[in-house]
């Protein structure tokens, strides 16, 4: 590749004293092809100061102002981008009037990893009530065990608008809590 030399531009002199000065140099800059430059210093006249805008850098933002965000409702923010990787398992628990389901869901791929509810054959022969604390710690336990089956050993849960963690779903939580499964 060849290199361009150009005398087209001007310099103060001061600025290029000190890098004439080091000859011989083994920084990523000497590796550059070398320019000849001219060390005309630079008198400002009158017509120069008309064009003092052109010498003015603005800087870019770096970030969304306010009237963009506007312009753009629906755009996520960078949590809502980003969570699907850090916690990527998702555990859904739904209570029916009869029954309790339970799933860990991969986000990303929306695979199901496992699932249990009180509805299979061999717990609703087994169990004498289908939605008490006893179904509950059991779907528990079973949704646990199959997660470390899977390799899976930290689920996160988002609770709907206005659901409180207590009750039904805390026995659930604590539950999994107890059989070796962290929350994040």
């Amino acid at each position: 590749m060849a290199c361009v030399t150009s005398s087209a531009f001007l310099f103060p002199s001061d600025f290029f004293q000190a890098r004439m000065d080091k000859t011989g140099s083994l920084s990523w800059s000497s590796s550059f092809c070398q320019l000849n430059l001219s060390m005309n210093s630079i008198t400002p006249t009158s017509s120069s100061m008309h064009r003092k805008k052109d010498f003015i850098v603005e800087a870019a933002w770096t970030r969304r102002s306010r009237g963009e965000a506007a312009k753009r409702p629906t755009r996520k923010s960078w949590s809502q981008r980003t969570d699907m990787y850090m916690r990527p398992f998702l555990l859904n628990i739904f209570f029916s009037k009869r029954f309790i389901h339970a799933k860990v869901m991969h986000r990303g791929t929306s695979k199901v990893i496992s699932v249990a509810t009180t509805n299979a054959k061999d717990l609703r022969n087994t169990l004498p009530s289908l939605t008490d604390i006893n179904a509950c710690r059991l779907i528990g336990k079973l949704i646990a065990e199959r997660s470390k089956d899977a390799d899976v050993f930290a689920l996160a849960y988002e609770p709907r608008k206005d659901e409180r963690i207590e009750g039904k779903l805390g026995i659930v939580i604590d539950t999994i809590k107890e059989n070796g499964i962290i929350f994040v």
